[in-house]
Parts: structure tokens; sequence; C-alpha cells
């Protein structure tokens, strides 16, 4: 166990310095950020100062070099455009963005693990095919027209929820959490469905799948024999072997979640991670975008880990 814990430490190395290098090459051709900080009053001879104050300048090694080095001191440099520490601006968005993810991936596991069992067990009914069929609509619109479907419907028509922003917050130590009052999660509801909605199917149709290969399968044919009860032979013999791939799709799901959650808060403007890199990009931010794709990865790197841990502790022949 310590032994493949410290391999997969090691490839999780290189696949954060590759990311590095990957956002690192591709943010030098979005465009000049010394443009985008200074007007067109601005002389060449000052663009030029500030230019070399920055260190665009230096040859592209010596440049991701520093980059590299400096994020693995935790410093991970300043934005180009508000001065302010790229860790402390990534660090106050942090909070926003890994809760609606938490909410939208709770969503869809509440809802597609429970849809997926029942339209497994009963393939032909009515209710079946309504869900199959609505599902199959979720997951063709587009996530930023569903999202603009509910602000309509229940921000504009209805009133019921707020359109934009995160509403209130409470500060617990160095986190910001909507958790903590009904303006928190009246703010949470729309962003946290539009993001699960499509996570939501894939659990779903995944658990559905599954659930109809594990059913066919000989020992439960032979567990039905013995008279074993319906509803333990269900839960307690089907499901727990349609989790082992669940597991991976949920670990990949929560890690998309965190990293395409982009689209969701620019449709509400929720203030997280995703928001502040179109920020961003907008004005050539190149510390910021990098420092952004890096966390993702990051997300991602953990996220595969724990998956993998948690094969071993559900599928005991992986152990061996």
């Amino acid at each position: 166990m310590f032994y493949f814990i410290y391999k997969r430490l090691i490839q999780s190395v290189f696949v954060m310095l590759a990311v590095a290098f990957l956002a690192f090459s591709l943010f030098r051709f979005v465009g000049d950020p010394i443009t985008q900080m200074t007007g067109v009053e601005t002389s060449v001879v000052d663009q030029e100062r500030l230019r070399e104050e920055l260190g665009l300048n230096d040859p592209f090694i010596s440049q991701f070099g520093r980059f590299t080095v400096d994020m693995l001191q935790g410093d991970f440099g300043y934005s180009f455009r508000t001065r302010q520490p790229v860790a402390e601006m990534i660090a106050s968005r942090i909070p926003a963005t890994l809760e609606l993810g938490v909410v939208a991936l709770l969503i869809s596991l509440v809802v597609g693990i429970p849809a997926g069992v029942y339209t497994a067990l009963r393939p032909r009914g009515v209710i079946t095919q309504t869900i199959l069929m609505t599902t199959l609509i979720g997951i063709s619109i587009p996530t930023f027209v569903i999202g603009i479907m509910l602000i309509f419907l229940f921000g504009v028509q209805l009133g019921w929820l707020p359109t934009f922003g995160r509403g209130e917050t409470v500060n617990i130590g160095f986190w910001e959490s909507s958790f903590f009052s009904i303006d928190g999660w009246r703010a949470l509801i729309l962003p946290a469905v539009t993001l699960g909605v499509y996570q939501l199917t894939l659990t779903m149709r995944l658990v559905r799948a599954q659930m109809m290969d594990v059913m066919r399968s000989d020992y439960i044919r032979f567990a039905t024999a013995r008279g074993v009860p319906m509803r333990q032979l269900y839960f307690r013999h089907a499901l727990a072997n349609t989790m082992v791939p669940v597991i991976t799709i949920i670990g990949l799901q929560f890690g998309g979640v965190i990293a395409f959650s982009i689209v969701t808060e620019s449709v509400f403007q929720w203030p997280g991670m995703g928001l502040l890199f179109l920020e961003s990009i907008r004005f050539v931010d190149i510390p910021v975008m990098g420092v952004y794709l890096v966390v993702i990865a990051f997300f991602f790197v953990v996220v595969n880990l724990l998956v993998d841990l948690l094969y071993v502790a559900i599928d005991p022949r992986l152990r061996v």
C-alpha cells in the first residue's frame, strides 16, 4: 500500500510539472499583458521598463524555471492586473467553487444513484421511460442554456431565488461559507442545480448500465435461488458491486465539476475560481491563468489518488 501511494505521488509530481509547462507555454500566445495594463498615453519607454520589471524580456526557459521554483516554494507571484498576490486571489475564490462543486455533486449522487437503480430494476416501466427521456433532454441542452432557463423561471418570473452572486456568507476562520446562512443557500440552489444536471445524467445512466449487467450475473441468480430477500439482493449484493466503476466516474466528475464550473459561474456571476479565470483571460493576466490550471490539475491528481485508495477499500481482490 505504501509503495503504491509512493509511486502515485511520484507520478503526480511529473503530471503537475507537465501541466505547469503546458499552461505557461500556451498563455504566452494569448496576448501582450503590457497593452492591457497600460493605456494609450503610456510611452514606449515606460512600457519597456514595465516589461523588464515583470521579467517578460527574459528567455522562456528562464521565465518557466522562475515560475516553477517559486510555486514549489509556495510563491505564486503577483497578478499583472491587480498587483495582488495570486495565492490570496485564488484562496479567496476556492471556497465558493468548492461549495458549488460539492453541492452539485451531491445533487447528482442523491438523485442519480436511486434513479439508476430504479430504471435498471424496472427497465420497461412508464416511469423509467419518462426518466430516460428527461435525462436525455437534460444532457442535450448546454449548461448555460439550462442556467438561463432557471434564472428566467425561478428568478424573473416567480422571484423565488436570486439570480446572481453568492448571497450572505459566514466567515469560519480562513473559510468564507454559504452553508451557514439561508440567503447563502438560496443563492446556491440555481447554480448547483445547473452544474449538477449533466453530472446527474451521467451518474444515472452509468449506475443503470452497471446494475443491469450485475443483475444478469450468476451469483445473483444463485442468491435468488437460495431465497435471499430481494431488498438485500438489490442493495447489499448488486449495488455494492455496481459501485466499483461508478466511483471512478464520481471522482472524475468532481474534478470536472471544479474545472468546468467556468460557464456556470459566469452565468450566475458566482465569485469562484472559474469567474476569476475568465477575468484573467480578458486582461491577459498570465500568472493567475497559469496558477489556476495548476490548482485544477492538483484537484484532479488528489481526487484520482483518493479514488484509487477507495478501490482497494471496496474490492479486497485489489489488495493483492
